[in-house]
């Protein structure tokens, strides 16, 4: 790999590059191959290397190296990471332009008689790394001036070839169902969104109308737990790996035209994943101080405890701490007399595994095994990872921001963007696994539609179960009564998000499982 071919000056020349590092299935326990011929730093037309692995670049340089020729094809870990990581430089659909450019002026397809024998040694490369970006970034393609450079492309690459012609074809049908789906969901979480809203309306007018709690649709903490399982499942299947960038997006200073990036900043599967955590952690909340009596407060607590601690057996991380944060919500945490009839160890226990202590290093070591456990699985249950996502995104948001995107001599980081794309690409491997559940609408149309307490609401309920201890206690007691009026506490219901506010807003989102 570390071999360069002698070259006469002014001709074309055959260059070896070192190769760009392997992660199983994409990615390694390091971001690179430590199997590979260690070199001393070396520089290759705008690229620059070190010990064997490419670390810096132009963006020109770049491209020109995620581009296959007759002799050449990038490693799937660069093709991953480029493409994950160059919308910080140049949006998809002009990085789709230069692509074809490329293709077409240096493999000269644009010449009337260009060469077949040509074309056929090519072609399939170019196809199959357009196959690659149309898989793992299909939603670059909702952009129709990224679509119509495709079919442009694949139009010259296929012409004249009935067997480019249906891997064309096969290609295309499948980010067709790619963009539908993803079309569908998003009607989907509209609609069920104004399910949410209208169920709102109702219980302001008619408290009494929904009378419904938790343990009346499913009083089986396992059952719960999978159901949830299914939810984070759909959820996250359908985040795009370009989110994690696009959500922290921040223009090029090198970059002049100010409207490039205007409208690019697109994270909506992922604000909506992050929502339904938030919501999770306030249904809880809510269940637990809607009951008047003492005792059905905490039959419900302990009720909770067991699906968190089957949610942490099955391997659901996040719908483990959006319980354990809903439980740990002031007005929650505030009711003694409640938590005084709750047997709290396994509590205890969860909480120890969630402690967020020397960055979540128990989490962080359990994550670690259920990993392990999904690679050597030798069934779909054993395979679930779901990972507490607020802290993915944390660790993905200070790895952005703790490092530059540009070195000093204006080539692109690739250093850094060969991390980020790891973490990236753990979290894509862990979303493709399929529940193996049993789904049940009911359950998971509670979840996704029942009414919840804003904070507000919470802490009236909270003191209406158990009154006020304190000057301070009494004192907000009374300003919300005031307020809201006496006893609405049922007409307070809203969706709030509980995390990471600062970073994302967007209206309340609900998932395409319930149809």
């Amino acid at each position: 790999a570390c071999e360069m071919l002698a070259v006469l000056p002014g001709k074309c020349r055959t260059i070896n590059m070192p190769q760009t590092p392997h992660f199983p299935p994409m990615f390694g326990t390091s971001g690179y191959n430590n199997n590979l011929c260690q070199t001393k730093e070396q520089s290759y037309g705008g690229l620059h290397y070190h010990d064997n692995n490419l670390v810096s670049g132009s963006l020109e340089a770049l491209i020109q190296h995620l581009v296959p020729s007759v002799d050449y094809y990038p490693d799937r870990t660069y093709i991953f990471t480029f493409l994950l990581s160059s919308r910080l430089f140049i949006h998809p659909f002009e990085l789709m332009s230069k692509v074809y450019h490329l293709v077409v002026e240096h493999q000269r397809l644009s010449e009337p008689q260009a060469d077949k024998i040509r074309l056929r040694k090519i072609a399939p490369k170019v196809l199959q790394l357009l196959t690659e970006w149309t898989e793992t970034f299909p939603y670059d393609f909702r952009d129709e001036r990224t679509m119509r450079r495709l079919k442009d492309l694949t139009h010259r690459l296929s012409s004249g070839d009935e067997l480019y012609r249906k891997a064309v074809q096969q290609m295309t049908q499948g980010l067709i169902r790619k963009l539908t789906a993803l079309g569908q969901y998003e009607e989907t979480l509209m609609k069920i969104s104004i399910t949410v809203t209208d169920r709102l309306a109702v219980l302001k007018t008619k408290p009494q109308a929904i009378q419904k709690d938790i343990l009346t649709i499913c009083n089986d903490p396992f059952t719960l737990a999978q159901q949830l399982t299914h939810i984070e499942l759909e959820r996250s299947s359908f985040i795009g790996p370009e989110e994690f960038i696009q959500a922290f997006i921040q223009k090029d200073p090198r970059d002049n035209d100010k409207s490039r990036f205007s409208g690019h900043k697109k994270a909506r599967n992922l604000e909506a994943y992050v929502d339904w955590f938030n919501r999770l952690s306030y249904l809880v909340a809510t269940e637990i101080c809607m009951p008047v009596k003492k005792k059905q407060r905490a039959r419900v607590t302990e009720f909770f405890i067991d699906v968190a601690r089957e949610c942490f057996n099955i391997g659901n991380f996040n719908s483990l701490m959006a319980i354990i944060s809903g439980m740990n919500m002031s007005p929650v945490s505030r009711l003694k007399k409640t938590w005084g009839k709750v047997k709290t160890a396994k509590f205890d226990i969860l909480e120890h595994q969630m402690d967020p202590s020397n960055n979540f290093y128990n989490y962080r070591t359990a994550l670690r095994g259920a990993t392990q456990r999904s690679i050597t699985a030798h069934s779909s249950r054993e395979k679930i990872v779901i990972p507490f996502f607020s802290l993915l995104i944390k660790d993905v948001y200070f790895l952005n921001e703790g490092c530059a995107n540009r070195l000093p001599n204006g080539h692109i980081n690739f250093e850094k963007f060969w991390e980020l794309a790891k973490q990236v690409s753990e979290f894509m491997a862990w979303k493709k696994v399929e529940c193996p559940f049993e789904k049940d609408r009911k359950i998971i149309a509670y979840l996704l539609t029942a009414p919840v307490f804003n904070e507000d609401a919470l802490y009236l309920a909270s003191y209406e179960s158990e009154g006020p201890e304190n000057n301070t206690e009494k004192e907000r007691w009374k300003s919300l009564r005031c307020v809201r009026g006496i006893r609405t506490v049922h007409q307070a219901c809203q969706i709030t998000l509980l995390l990471i506010q600062d970073l994302y807003r967007s209206q309340p989102q609900t998932s395409c499982l319930l149809t």
